[in-house]
């Protein structure tokens, strides 16, 4: 029983993990179309700008800022610079988002190292939480990712669906031609959009670099769930993002636990089944 709820309980931190870093790619892939292969890139980014900022200031908090508002910043750049007269292109798109990729990776590489990083917690977010439950004690800093996504995700969705903002994103994605046609700047809004999905990615590196280390190969591993929670949860759907990350979660978490063999078939095989019933995603809208 009690290994059952811890594992249960690290699924379910693990999917907030992956939650923070889908969420921003459901807004520049899933509704914006834009296919951001460098997403992962940006986690990684984020987790060390963390790190560094963290080093030199002894704020954890600071290091968090200054992470988001990096790769945020990053992000508009590439998409305004690189993405944004191509951006109906897919290939196009794909192989130049890669190629961000691995020029970050290789720089990432060559200033930090082969060497794994964490972003040390501060002391309130320490040690041990007692449950309750089957005598758990289990970490705060799991707790406070779990609090966390639930926090972004609640806001995010109120953000989508019950701001003007939001409604303009959402017109603008359908169509730019009706929304330009109003007065409205669909290019500063697309870029606002790009900011904040980059943005969650360097806020999930961060935050993430504290509960797993920081270390080459940990982008391409986030880019890949990242993609498969969205697909599982369908295209643009915050919902949908939550609920596939949930999934996806528990699904590797168990694997790992008690089917260690077989845990990426497992996880992959969720994918698989979700888009033989649902080709569209969970919640995601038929084309």
């Amino acid at each position: 029983m009690r290994q059952v709820l811890t594992i249960a309980l690290n699924g379910m931190t693990v999917a907030s993990l992956y939650f923070l870093v889908a969420s921003g790619l459901t807004l520049i892939f899933g509704m914006m179309r834009i296919v951001n292969l460098a997403h992962g890139a940006f986690y990684l980014l984020g987790g060390y700008v963390a790190f560094s900022v963290l080093r030199a200031s002894d704020s954890w908090s600071v290091g968090l800022l200054v992470a988001v508002v990096t790769v945020g910043m990053l992000g508009v750049v590439m998409h305004q610079v690189l993405l944004r007269a191509i951006e109906h292109e897919d290939m196009r798109v794909a192989l130049v988002t890669i190629g961000v990729s691995l020029i970050l990776a290789d720089q990432l590489l060559v200033h930090y190292g082969g060497v794994a990083y964490s972003v040390v917690p501060p002391d309130f977010l320490r040690g041990g939480v007692e449950l309750g439950v089957a005598d758990i004690v289990y970490p705060r800093y799991r707790i406070f990712i779990l609090a966390l996504a639930i926090v972004v995700g609640i806001a995010l969705w109120l953000f989508i669906t019950r701001t003007r903002f939001g409604m303009i994103i959402r017109a603008g994605v359908d169509d730019r031609d009706m929304v330009s046609a109003t007065g409205i700047n669909v290019r500063i809004v697309f870029a606002a959009v790009f900011f904040i999905g980059s943005a969650l990615a360097g806020l999930a590196g961060a935050v993430g670099g504290g509960a797993f280390s920081l270390a080459p190969g940990t982008d391409v591993e986030y880019l890949l769930y990242s993609l498969i929670v969205v697909i599982v949860g369908g295209m643009g759907s915050i919902a949908g993002a939550a609920i596939g990350a949930l999934l996806v979660g528990l699904v590797s978490q168990f694997a790992l636990g008690y089917m260690p063999e077989i845990a990426s078939i497992l996880t992959f095989g969720l994918m698989i089944a979700v888009l033989a019933v649902r080709p569209q995603g969970l919640l995601g809208r038929a084309a």
